[in-house]
Protein backbone atom coordinates (compact mmCIF):
# COMPACT_ATOMS: atom_id res chain seq x y z
CA UNK A 1 0.00 0.00 0.00
CA UNK A 2 1.62 3.50 -1.19
CA UNK A 3 2.07 6.06 1.53
CA UNK A 4 -0.09 8.89 1.74
CA UNK A 5 2.03 12.12 1.46
CA UNK A 6 1.55 15.19 3.08
CA UNK A 7 1.01 17.06 -0.02
CA UNK A 8 -1.58 14.56 -1.05
CA UNK A 9 -3.48 15.22 2.32
CA UNK A 10 -3.24 18.96 1.49
CA UNK A 11 -5.22 18.68 -1.37
CA UNK A 12 -7.48 16.58 -0.19
CA UNK A 13 -8.30 18.97 2.34
CA UNK A 14 -8.12 22.16 0.35
CA UNK A 15 -10.87 20.43 -2.31
CA UNK A 16 -13.25 19.63 0.24
CA UNK A 17 -12.56 22.93 2.07
CA UNK A 18 -13.31 24.30 -2.07
CA UNK A 19 -16.74 22.29 -2.13
CA UNK A 20 -17.93 23.37 0.83
CA UNK A 21 -17.47 26.76 -0.16
CA UNK A 22 -19.21 26.18 -3.32
CA UNK A 23 -21.94 24.36 -1.89
CA UNK A 24 -23.09 27.24 0.57
CA UNK A 25 -22.43 30.32 -2.13
CA UNK A 26 -24.93 28.52 -4.37
CA UNK A 27 -27.63 27.84 -1.75
CA UNK A 28 -26.82 31.87 -0.36
CA UNK A 29 -27.43 32.68 -4.25
CA UNK A 30 -30.42 30.83 -4.58
CA UNK A 31 -33.34 32.74 -5.88
CA UNK A 32 -36.55 31.19 -4.82
CA UNK A 33 -39.07 30.87 -7.54
CA UNK A 34 -42.72 32.35 -8.69
CA UNK A 35 -44.44 29.60 -9.87
CA UNK A 36 -44.10 26.11 -11.66
CA UNK A 37 -44.40 25.32 -15.75
CA UNK A 38 -45.61 22.18 -16.35
CA UNK A 39 -44.81 20.93 -19.60
CA UNK A 40 -45.78 17.68 -21.20
CA UNK A 41 -43.91 16.30 -24.31
CA UNK A 42 -42.12 19.84 -24.94
CA UNK A 43 -45.79 21.83 -25.11
CA UNK A 44 -46.33 24.25 -21.80
CA UNK A 45 -49.91 23.01 -20.55
CA UNK A 46 -50.00 24.91 -17.48
CA UNK A 47 -48.03 27.47 -14.91
CA UNK A 48 -49.03 27.77 -11.34
CA UNK A 49 -48.10 30.19 -8.68
CA UNK A 50 -45.98 29.01 -5.84
CA UNK A 51 -47.98 30.98 -3.83
CA UNK A 52 -51.12 29.21 -3.93
CA UNK A 53 -51.35 25.67 -2.42
CA UNK A 54 -52.71 22.81 -4.10
CA UNK A 55 -52.94 19.38 -5.70
CA UNK A 56 -53.24 19.14 -9.38
CA UNK A 57 -53.68 16.27 -11.69
CA UNK A 58 -51.29 16.08 -14.43
CA UNK A 59 -51.36 14.11 -17.65
CA UNK A 60 -54.65 12.73 -17.50
CA UNK A 61 -54.12 11.66 -14.44
CA UNK A 62 -50.72 10.05 -14.47
CA UNK A 63 -49.07 12.59 -12.32
CA UNK A 64 -50.04 14.37 -9.52
CA UNK A 65 -48.38 18.01 -8.63
CA UNK A 66 -48.46 18.90 -5.12
CA UNK A 67 -47.50 22.77 -4.02
CA UNK A 68 -47.28 23.89 -0.87
CA UNK A 69 -45.10 26.09 1.53
CA UNK A 70 -43.75 27.74 -1.63
CA UNK A 71 -42.39 24.50 -2.75
CA UNK A 72 -43.70 22.12 -5.95
CA UNK A 73 -43.23 18.22 -5.73
CA UNK A 74 -44.82 15.22 -7.43
CA UNK A 75 -46.52 12.55 -5.04
CA UNK A 76 -47.68 10.45 -7.32
CA UNK A 77 -46.78 8.97 -10.87
CA UNK A 78 -47.22 5.48 -12.56
CA UNK A 79 -44.08 5.23 -14.12
CA UNK A 80 -42.16 2.21 -13.13
CA UNK A 81 -38.92 3.87 -11.46
CA UNK A 82 -40.61 6.94 -9.83
CA UNK A 83 -37.39 8.79 -9.81
CA UNK A 84 -39.49 12.11 -10.20
CA UNK A 85 -41.67 11.09 -7.06
CA UNK A 86 -38.09 10.67 -5.31
CA UNK A 87 -36.53 13.76 -6.69
CA UNK A 88 -38.23 16.05 -3.85
CA UNK A 89 -39.09 19.58 -3.87
CA UNK A 90 -38.08 22.14 -5.84
CA UNK A 91 -38.37 25.92 -4.79
CA UNK A 92 -35.50 27.68 -6.51
CA UNK A 93 -35.29 29.50 -9.78
CA UNK A 94 -34.34 27.13 -12.59
CA UNK A 95 -34.64 23.51 -10.77
CA UNK A 96 -37.18 20.87 -12.78
CA UNK A 97 -38.70 18.01 -12.31
CA UNK A 98 -38.54 15.76 -15.04
CA UNK A 99 -40.56 11.79 -15.44
CA UNK A 100 -38.72 10.74 -18.65
CA UNK A 101 -41.78 8.03 -19.19
CA UNK A 102 -44.54 10.36 -19.31
CA UNK A 103 -42.70 13.16 -20.88
CA UNK A 104 -43.49 15.69 -18.05
CA UNK A 105 -41.30 18.49 -17.07
CA UNK A 106 -41.93 20.76 -13.96
CA UNK A 107 -39.65 23.73 -14.00
CA UNK A 108 -39.33 26.87 -11.29
CA UNK A 109 -39.39 30.22 -12.90
CA UNK A 110 -38.67 33.77 -11.60
CA UNK A 111 -39.52 37.29 -11.90
CA UNK A 112 -38.59 37.03 -15.89
CA UNK A 113 -40.97 34.27 -16.64
CA UNK A 114 -40.91 35.30 -20.35
CA UNK A 115 -37.28 33.69 -20.91
CA UNK A 116 -37.41 30.64 -23.07
CA UNK A 117 -36.37 27.59 -20.92
CA UNK A 118 -34.04 24.75 -22.67
CA UNK A 119 -34.28 21.78 -21.25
Amino acid sequence: MKKIRRADVILIVALLILSVGLYFLMVYHRKDGQGVIVSVDGQEIARYALTEEGTYSLNGGTNILVIEDGSAYLIEADCPDHLCVKQGKVRGVGQVITCLPNKLTVTVYGVKADVELIS
